[in-house]
């Protein structure tokens, strides 16, 4: 079965945040966790989670606090390890071990979550994120979600940014899947679907500053450790590849030449594939 079941589940995370995710697939089946980059929402992973399901693994996407239908934090605490305890929670609520794939963000987070609780992770996939990313790319992201504090006045305006933001792919000629990237206030303007008080209170999301504490978090790994780098990244580097692979032996990286960082969404199929082979360990 690949339908989603149930849509929009809640599950409290911490601090007493509802986290909201999706599921496709069979109970019993491997578990298979999502966690998106900043920026997106659950529904970044909508094709890779259904067609993992087909393959015979149950998929669950989550919505990371403060993004999508999750709650945004009362107190703008979106530390890494709030979101760490966040998914612990979801992992204990799941009840089983998973592999991890997350993006950007979500990679950082299922890095620490490795760490801190080997005992709910079985394997870990990172997509396009390492200990050490290019500052440039880092602030471009964090330039993209705080624009446009006043919104849009139409799906097609917004359309536009994002199309300004990721150059190297097509812009969809419609613009209906934005609905659920974007919420509508009562005035009709659209807006972002992520609390803008992450980047305004302390401590923000902002990876470069707790460099050696992934890096020591990395050198504790003993999960077999896929990395999937875009190749048209201006986020991970081939430097930042190898210093990564010399803190995790184990490491399998795999190239998405047609890939940017978004690179699940940039080459869905070869994502899957890769993801796939991964998990069955083929």
């Amino acid at each position: 079965m690949s339908d989603i079941v149930p849509t929009g589940r809640r599950i409290e995370g911490a601090a007493g945040v509802q986290i909201v995710l999706d599921e496709w697939g069979r109970p019993e089946d491997p578990l298979v966790l999502f966690l998106h980059g900043g920026g997106q929402t659950r529904h970044s992973w909508k094709r890779a989670g259904s067609q993992l399901a087909g393959a015979g693994m149950r998929s669950v996407t989550v919505d990371l606090r403060g993004h999508g239908d999750s709650d945004w934090s009362p107190d703008g605490d979106y530390s890494l390890h709030s979101i760490c305890d966040d998914i612990v929670a979801v992992l204990s609520a799941l009840g089983g071990k998973a592999t991890l794939v997350g993006a950007s963000l979500g990679g950082l987070t299922a890095l620490l979550v490795a760490d801190t609780r080997p005992d709910l992770v079985t394997r870990l996939v990172l997509v396009d994120v390492v200990t050490r990313i290019e500052q440039s790319g880092s602030e471009r992201i964090r330039d993209f979600m705080q624009s446009a504090p006043e919104g849009f006045a139409s799906l097609d305006e917004a359309a536009d940014r994002i199309a300004v933001y990721l150059p190297h792919r097509t812009r969809p000629r419609s613009t209906q899947g934005l609905r659920k990237n974007l919420r509508q206030h009562e005035d009709g303007r659209w807006h972002w679907h992520w609390d803008p008080a992450m980047f305004r209170t302390p401590p923000d999301l902002n990876p470069l500053g707790m460099a050696a504490e992934l890096d020591a978090a990395a050198r504790r790994l003993r999960v077999p450790t896929l990395l999937l780098q875009g190749a048209l990244s201006d986020v991970v580097s081939d430097e930042g590849v190898d210093h990564f692979r010399g803190l995790v032996p184990q490491l399998k990286v795999v190239r998405l030449d047609g890939a940017a960082h978004t690179a699940a969404a940039d080459d869905n199929d070869a994502f899957a594939r890769a993801v796939q082979d991964f998990v069955l360990d083929r």
